[in-house]
C-alpha cells in the first residue's frame, strides 16, 4: 500500500495574460499599433509621393539629359549648393549658440525674456517667406533702416545680389537648426555636465566633451533640414534678391520661370531639387532616427 507523500505548500504564480498580437509584432517592429493607424499614415504617404509621381509621369525622359544640362539649369545647380552650403555654415554658427542659449540659459531678472527671444526667432517659421523677404529689403536696403547707412558710409548694397539670396535663405532656415538642436539638447539634460563640473571640467569642456556627443544627431537633423529649406527657398529670395541669372537665380526660381514658358523644363528641373533634397535626408539623416540603430 502506497501512501501519498505530502509536500508543502506551492506559491502559485498568477496566471499571465495572454499576449495580444498587434500590428506591428506581427511584422516583427517590436511595437504593437491599432490596425486603423496605417490608414490614415498611407493616406499621408500618398498626399506627399502622388504628386511627385505626377512630375515623373509628366517627364519628358527623352529631352531630359539637355533639359538637365543647359547653361541656365547648370547655373542655377551650382548657385543653388553654393548659397545653401554657405547659409547653412551660417546657421550653424549663429543659430548653434542662440539654440544653446536658450536651452541652458537664464536670466533671472527678466524671466520672460528667453521665452520672447524665442518666440521672435522662430517667427520665420509661420511667416510667409516673402513676408520674410520684404522684411530684409526694408531693412538692408538703399533706403532701408540699416541699409541707407551701409550705402552712405561704405557704398554696400546688398539686395539683388548673391549675398542677399544667402541672407534670405539664412532667415527661413536658422529656425530648423534651432528647433531641432534645442529639442535635443533639453532631452539630453544637464545632469551630465553637471557631473563633469563636480570633476573639475570647466564648462566649455564639459560642453565639449559631454554635451555636444549627446546631441550631435539632433544637430545633424537640424543641418539637413536647414540644407534643405536654403536648397528650395524661393519667396523669400524673389522678394530680397530678384531672380538675376548667375547671381540671384537659384534653381526654384528658373523652376518657376521656366513653368511659364516651358513646362518640360519646369518638370525636369523640379526631378532635379526632388533628387537633390532626397540624397540630401538620405546621406545626412543620422543612424537611430528611424528606430532600428
Amino acid at each position: 500500500m502506497t501512501t501519498a507523500r505530502t509536500t508543502g505548500p506551492r506559491s502559485a504564480s498568477p496566471a499571465r495574460p495572454p499576449r495580444r498580437e498587434g500590428v506591428a509584432d506581427r511584422h516583427g517592429t517590436g511595437v504593437g499599433l491599432p490596425g486603423w493607424m496605417w490608414v490614415p499614415a498611407g493616406i499621408g504617404f500618398l498626399l506627399v509621393a502622388l504628386p511627385v509621381a505626377g512630375l515623373l509621369w509628366e517627364a519628358d525622359w527623352a529631352a531630359m539629359p539637355q533639359l538637365l544640362t543647359s547653361d541656365a539649369a547648370l547655373s542655377a545647380l551650382r548657385l543653388s549648393l553654393l548659397t545653401a552650403a554657405v547659409s547653412t555654415t551660417l546657421c550653424l554658427l549663429l543659430g548653434g549658440p542662440l539654440a544653446v542659449v536658450l536651452a541652458r540659459g537664464r536670466l533671472n531678472r527678466w524671466p520672460g525674456a528667453l521665452r520672447a527671444i524665442r518666440s521672435v526667432v522662430l517667427l520665420p517659421l509661420v511667416l510667409p517667406p516673402v513676408v520674410g523677404g520684404l522684411s530684409l529689403l526694408f531693412l538692408l536696403g538703399a533706403n532701408g533702416l540699416v541699409g541707407s547707412g551701409l550705402d552712405a558710409a561704405f557704398g554696400i548694397f546688398i539686395p539683388f545680389t548673391t549675398v542677399a539670396v544667402i541672407l534670405a535663405q539664412t532667415f527661413v532656415a536658422m529656425p530648423f537648426l534651432i528647433v531641432s538642436l534645442e529639442g535635443a539638447l533639453r532631452t539630453a539634460g544637464e545632469r551630465y555636465e553637471a557631473t563633469a563640473a563636480t570633476l573639475g571640467a570647466s564648462p566649455g569642456l564639459a560642453f565639449r566633451r559631454v554635451t555636444l556627443p549627446l546631441v550631435l544627431p539632433g544637430l545633424a537633423s537640424g543641418l539637413v533640414l536647414a540644407f534643405a529649406r536654403c536648397m528650395g527657398e524661393f519667396g523669400a529670395t524673389i522678394a530680397f534678391a530678384g531672380s538675376l541669372e548667375g547671381t540671384t537665380r537659384t534653381l526654384p526660381l528658373l523652376v518657376y520661370l521656366q513653368g511659364e514658358t516651358d513646362v518640360a523644363g519646369a518638370v525636369a528641373l523640379s526631378l532635379l531639387l526632388v533628387v537633390v533634397s532626397l540624397v540630401v535626408i538620405v546621406v545626412g539623416r543620422p543612424r537611430g532616427l528611424d528606430g532600428r540603430g
